[in-house]
């Protein structure tokens, strides 16, 4: 798709084909988004490793590893919508709830540590090739042409949450439990994939047409995106390492 798309080869217009007729408001709106998302990776990252170190973290995660997971969700949900209920005009409070989203999903990441410094390194580099080679589809692929997915990403949305609550229920050991599993991880990278190729889209459109553009908000689609698809390769590259000990 990248390459049909950016030779050219499509006969609608991309948003790239569009982007010297965009007016300088739209590019700065644009330029902020990816800001901010280059901002909550940093954060995210700084936050995972000062938890990894933290010695009380990895105990919470050993002995209850489901209500750990359970109120890192919890409370990264309320201050997701304590973020988008913010006006960006409001900012220092704007700005605290972002960074302490950041800071929780850190703390949710920090256990991934066990999986090795190696492994993590090679799952963020296919993570950027992955995500750049989306945000560069959609950027190319005609304007609205990734938007009408909404309807199906929601309802794969939903298959890959129930998924994966059963595989936690039912573990890995069970036939069901590892085909659960396989949906999780395999069905949710293609999944999140598809979101980043909306989002995305949604962004532009969004920087386009809104006359009051929340650049914080923007950016939490493809945030949350991004750490999904790194979540999975990095579990699925674990997953078949361990196959071949």
């Amino acid at each position: 798709a990248t390459c049909f798309y950016g030779l050219g080869l499509s006969k609608e217009a991309g948003a790239i084909d569009k982007a010297a007729f965009w007016d300088p408001i739209v590019r700065e709106r644009i330029r902020k988004t990816y800001l901010y998302f280059a901002g909550d990776i940093a954060l995210i990252g700084a936050a995972a490793v000062a938890a990894s170190r933290t010695r009380l973290m990895g105990v919470l995660a050993r002995v209850s590893p489901l209500a750990f997971g359970i109120g890192c969700l919890v409370a990264s949900t309320g201050c997701y919508y304590l973020i988008v209920s913010t006006p960006y005009e409001n900012t220092i409070p704007k700005h605290a709830a972002w960074a302490l989203f950041s800071g929780i999903w850190g703390v949710f990441l920090a256990p991934m540590s066990a999986l090795g410094g190696p492994l993590l390194t090679r799952a963020l580099l296919y993570t950027g090739a992955v995500v750049s080679g989306l945000t560069l589809t959609a950027a190319s692929a005609p304007s609205e042409k990734f938007l009408y997915w909404a309807g199906p990403l929601a309802v794969g949305l939903g298959v890959v949450c129930v998924s994966s609550l059963g595989s936690v229920f039912l573990g890995p050991a069970s036939a069901l439990g590892a085909g659960l599993y396989s949906v999780s991880m395999y069905g949710g990278l293609v999944l999140f994939g598809g979101f980043m190729l909306y989002d995305t889209q949604k962004i532009i459109r969004d920087a386009e047409t809104k006359p009051h553009f929340d650049p914080i908000n923007a950016s939490m689609g493809i945030y949350m995106d991004a750490i999904n698809i790194f979540i999975r390769i990095a579990m699925i590259m674990a997953s078949n390492q361990s196959k071949r000990k």
